[in-house]
């Protein structure tokens, strides 16, 4: 499989974070790859997010998020999704690359969703109509989700 390198950037389009992935699937609107949990084990919402827990990361070409997939390193069991409210990735022969803008939304396994870093999101003093296309996505994602695992 490809390798494709991961590029997270900040709003002045540098480089905050990069690691390695290897590609799934492409098609004409996003690209999948899968990529290892490469920090120390931390806890976060309801799940310990671990070293060399699997990602199955989803990007986009025209839409304004991204979706990971994570699944647990040890049992192979899914721990939820952890999605980045982002500019369109940008996705070119040997790296994807996104703009994150803060906002996240956290669904896990069972459905339960969190909307995270609202703060630091408004800190970024987006204007209007970059702001608007930020709850565009988060709500295009919330609505995913809703009909894809409705609780009980």
């Amino acid at each position: 499989m490809p390798v494709m390198k991961i590029l997270k950037k900040n709003l002045a389009d540098e480089v905050t974070w990069q690691y390695d992935s290897e590609v799934l699937r492409r098609d004409d609107n996003s690209i999948t790859v899968e990529a290892f949990f490469n920090r120390e084990d931390m806890p976060f919402q309801e799940i310990v997010l671990k070293r060399n827990d699997r990602f199955v990361e989803t990007f986009y070409f025209d839409k304004w998020y991204n979706i990971f997939e994570i699944y647990d390193r040890d049992d192979g069991k899914l721990k939820g999704w952890y999605c980045n409210i982002t500019k369109p990735a940008i996705i070119e022969v040997d790296s994807v690359s996104y703009v994150d803008l803060a906002l996240d939304l956290w669904v896990s396994a069972n459905g339960k969703q969190t909307i995270l870093d609202e703060d630091e999101m408004e800190e970024l003093k987006l204007g209007e109509v970059l702001k608007e296309k930020v709850y565009a996505g988060l709500y295009e994602l919330q609505t995913f989700f809703n009909q894809k695992n409705p609780l009980p």
